[in-house]
């Protein structure tokens, strides 16, 4: 599986808008890959509200990746799992998801990205690389320049996330990510599609 481009991160943080139609609108725009993250939420609800968004993702060909839950993951069909570096180990996901499952996990430094990769993650999500409005217990910024080296340390696919908007998304593409992650970028935009569409083309201009 292709992990580049447009990656979304959706939840019910936005009471005003139904996740299924946060999700489907930045499909629209452009959206390579939904991560549907949960925070605050009971294992049913989030089951629930997993088996609604992967029937939009799966409408458009698009893949649904799980945030922290393996078990949310598989219950769900999704197309697999996002950890952070406190979840469940990267073999152990794999156990419970299988071997066509995709297993992506957050770093903050070249040596985490190392790690990942032998332990056999999929991809690298790359961040926060600038200061972000989206979660709480974010780590500090890694910046561009220790972005650029986890980007050279391995040969999988990274994900720059964190603090990212069409007016840095060229900069960070240019360290070498294979795509973006946003939340507030997109799902804060009063026009969601065309916010996507926005950051794409910003992504583009480096290539």
């Amino acid at each position: 599986m292709n992990i580049s481009g447009l990656y979304a991160i959706a939840g019910s943080y936005r009471n005003d808008k139904p996740v299924e139609r946060m999700v489907e609108a930045a499909i629209k725009g452009g959206a390579s890959i939904i991560q549907l993250r949960e925070k605050n939420t009971s294992a049913k609800q989030y089951i629930e509200r997993a088996t609604r968004v992967k029937a939009i993702t799966d409408r458009y060909g698009v893949p649904l990746i799980i945030d922290d839950r393996a078990d949310i993951a598989l219950a769900s069909g999704a197309t697999g799992v996002h950890l952070g570096q406190n979840d469940l180990p990267i073999e152990f996901a794999r156990q419970i998801l299988g071997s066509s499952a995709v297993i992506g996990i957050s770093v903050q430094t070249p040596q985490q990205a190392i790690m990942a990769q032998r332990q056999g993650a999929d991809y690298i999500g790359a961040g926060p690389v600038f200061p972000t409005i989206s979660k709480d217990d974010a780590e500090p910024p890694i910046g561009i320049a220790d972005l650029y080296d986890i980007c050279h340390a391995v040969t999988i696919p990274v994900i720059a996330i964190g603090g990212i908007y069409s007016y840095n998304a060229t900069e960070v593409m240019g360290a070498g990510a294979a795509g973006i992650a946003v939340i507030s970028a997109i799902f804060n935009a009063r026009d969601i599609a065309a916010a996507t569409a926005e950051l794409i083309q910003a992504m583009r201009r480096n290539t």
